[in-house]
């Protein structure tokens, strides 16, 4: 930088990449870490889930814990059940509460342990994951480092199915993310199963030890620096820097005198891609670094030790770097301001390097900040609508994590809250989780304690407002970073995260939304089924021989509750459908030029274990080709769960049987590539096939049946070059 004031950085491009008809490898398995540098990079025919063990009437029952799927032994509770190939890349539970767990991949048992599961009632210190050498730390951590949870983030791989069951029940929390592949999609290797014993590749672990550190050197290309000190004020002036080729930032620094520390609070954040009107970063510079304060009351030298962003202190100092990779294509705008006085001695650098590979292999980095001073009575905080971002519309692109406070007044009891995603139009969450600590990597509170970890972190806040030594000591924050286990989307997102147990907070919140998004669209909707109505049925070719009459179902989609103080939050709605036991066929109109297909359905859940045969066959001159097998479409459990919560570490499960009144659901289905491409009309063939698996066992199944009210044909594509 050649001129005073910080940060305001332009960066002119002589020349675009050109964009490229193949979707850009998806990094998979530990090549999901190792691969970092290309976290900007699109994630097209990979879908993310996070199933967990939440309350299914959308309250906070037990802290949402213990709610299963189905139970098949007394030590085999089941709370995820999947078929297809994917990979499973978080795993969290609360302390050792339900080990000995079953890591069921291809129909083998892995039995994975914790070191206190032997005598629960007295845990082991500094206890470890059994076996050791398979889940090593930075990838998987104990309640003993993270102050309450049981972390890993080792992948799985599973090429036919997955099952997690716990052996216990007493306070069975836990929430799970994996993810699923259009099959075709170029993934950067092939899924193997995981075996339970070989240990994580050595580089991958030291490349996680590295948090904290500067990781541009790691970065292979040669970077390019610029860098100053200035005073930040209201209207910090601008900087610019004129380059000859599309670039990446590479890390973003900042530095400042100790003492000051606290004034940083109102320094804000704000960068521009491409000459957007709207800022993509717009955010408090602590807040965006992983922190809610920078009041560091046990003058840690980290007070946040994450792999993409850090803050470190030094006898004189403090210091902010963020990793994130950042690509644009025509120009960058960056702007520091002060919104309380000025700061002086700010030192600042941007590193960056050129950017590899087609315009359309990437996306914009983003931080979206969102102030919730009032939180509304029984709905939950929207973190995130990408249809309100930078002139509303279509994005696609990636979720990758959250910083937040949740508390300006040292009040735990809101972490209740479960985190609830929902992308590309479901009404269903595909990410639904058990809590707010839980989500930042803690549980019980953390108790009370503040830790740092790469991928979460509870960096401040005092345990309670009794303990707390000033105002911003209660300052309650947390931080959750996804690379592996990242969410993508294809049109649209919408992150929202519940304050306390049911809505019900009154805290004041602060949030962060990071997240990758092009403008535009991956995953284009190309038609739409409405079962049960007549012309709709008769234009998609709908044929099921054993389809019921059409049925009138009232009810609702699983999100919060029902009423709050005697007010009705989430109304019941009307929808018709049918169920079939045999087959159920239909025409659906597709792009040519997709990379693969994925259908939603639109069903009701009241029926347990449903699964089907999918074929498919070219039907784009009208005509119905051979058909092809597509795999299996697999829902397990259903709105009726078993909850188990014994008092006692070691006392039996118990058999309470619970139905919610939640029997809509939206359920995905992926349609590999190689029997969708090129073709304009697809004929699909669903084929029902039982799974006789009570909820307990002994217990009567009850009529097993394939339910269909609605589906939809979405298509993967290539984002449209810039």
């Amino acid at each position: 930088m050649r001129t005073a004031g910080l940060l305001m950085v332009i960066m002119v491009l002589t020349c675009a990449a050109r964009g490229a008809d193949d979707p850009p490898v998806i990094p998979v398995g530990l090549d999901a870490y190792r691969m970092w540098d290309k976290w900007a990079q699109h994630r097209i025919g990979m879908r993310a889930y996070m199933r967990s063990t939440y309350d299914r009437a959308g309250g906070n029952e037990a802290a949402d814990a213990s709610h299963f799927l189905y139970q098949l032994a007394e030590d085999f509770n089941v709370t995820l059940d999947v078929e297809g190939p994917g990979i499973l890349y978080f795993v969290r539970t609360n302390h050792w509460h339900g080990s000995p767990w079953h890591y069921v991949i291809d129909g083998h048992d892995n039995i994975v342990a914790e070191s206190s599961t032997k005598d629960p009632l007295h845990p082991v210190k500094d206890s470890t994951f059994l076996p050791a050498a398979a889940l090593p730390s930075p990838l998987a951590f104990t309640w003993s480092q993270t102050k309450g949870a049981d972390l890993m983030w080792v992948p799985m791989g599973f090429e036919k199915s997955l099952r997690l069951a716990y052996s216990r029940t007493c306070y069975g929390t836990g929430y799970y993310i994996l993810h699923h592949y259009v099959g075709g999609a170029k993934l950067s290797q092939p899924i193997k199963a995981w075996d339970g014993k070989t240990a994580p590749d050595k580089d991958v672990l030291e490349l996680i030890n590295k948090a904290g550190t500067d990781l541009t050197a790691l970065v292979k290309t040669e970077l390019r620096e610029e860098s100053g000190e200035t005073e930040v004020g209201e209207e910090t002036p601008a900087l610019e820097l004129e380059v000859d080729q599309p670039m990446v930032v590479r890390a973003l620094n900042f530095s400042f005198p100790k003492e000051r520390a606290l004034d940083l609070s109102q320094v804000w954040l704000r960068l521009w891609w491409d000459g957007r009107e709207q800022p993509s970063v717009d955010a408090p510079l602590p807040l965006f670094f992983g922190a809610g304060t920078l009041y560091n009351r046990d003058n840690r030298e980290y007070l946040v030790k994450a792999f993409p962003v850090n803050i470190r202190f030094d006898s004189e100092r403090v210091h902010l770097a963020c990793y994130f990779p950042m690509p644009f294509f025509k120009s960058m705008k960056g702007q520091l301001i002060s919104k309380g006085g000025v700061v002086p001695d700010v030192r600042w650098s941007v590193r960056y390097a050129p950017l590899e590979g087609p315009a359309n292999h990437f996306a914009y980095f983003h931080a979206t900040y969102k102030d919730h001073p009032n939180p509304e009575r029984g709905k939950d905080n929207i973190l995130l609508d990408t249809r309100t971002i930078e002139g509303n519309g279509d994005w696609c692109g990636h979720f990758v994590g959250t910083s937040f406070i949740f508390s300006h007044d040292a009040k735990l009891n809101t972490l209740e809250g479960d985190p609830r995603f929902f992308f590309d139009d479901s009404n269903t969450p595909q990410a639904q989780g058990t809590g707010t600590e839980e989500w930042g990597g803690g549980g019980d509170y953390w108790g009370g304690i503040n830790m740092t970890l790469p991928f979460a972190g509870h960096p401040t806040g005092a345990k309670d407002a009794a303990s707390a030594r000033s105002a911003e000591d209660k300052i309650e924050s947390a931080y959750r970073f996804l690379l592996g286990d990242l969410m993508p989307f294809g049109r649209n997102a919408r992150i929202q995260l519940e304050h306390g147990g049911v809505n019900d907070s009154k805290e004041h919140y602060e949030t962060i939304a990071y997240w990758y998004g092009t403008p535009g669209s991956s995953l284009v909707l190309t038609d739409e089924l409405k079962i049960a109505d007549e012309a709709s049925e008769k234009a998609h070719n709908y044929v099921s021989p054993t389809a019921s009459e059409p049925i009138e179902i009232t009810s609702r989609y699983e999100l919060g509750p029902d009423k709050l103080d005697g007010k009705e939050i989430y109304p019941a709605h009307t929808d018709k459908g049918r169920t079939m036991t045999g087959a159920s066929e239909f025409t659906f109109k597709i792009r040519p030029d997709n990379l693969g297909v994925m259908l939603r359905r639109k069903l009701d859940y009241s029926s347990p274990n449903q699964r089907a045969a999918v074929s498919i066959a070219d039907s784009s001159d009208g005509k119905v080709g051979e058909f092809q097998p597509a795999g299996i479409w697999y829902l397990a459990g259903s709105n009726t769960c078993l909850f188990s919560r014994p008092k006692g570490e070691l006392d039996p499960t118990e058999h309470k049987v619970q139905t919610s009144n939640r029997r809509f659901r939206d359920d995905e289905f992926l349609i590999a590539r190689d029997l969708t491409a090129g073709r304009s009309a697809i004929r699909v063939r669903i084929e029902f096939t039982q799974v006789k698996t009570p909820l307990l066992p002994n217990r009567p199944l009850p009529n097993l049946a394939w339910s269909e009210i609605r589906y939809s044909a979405y298509c993967f594509t290539i984002p449209s070059d810039r």
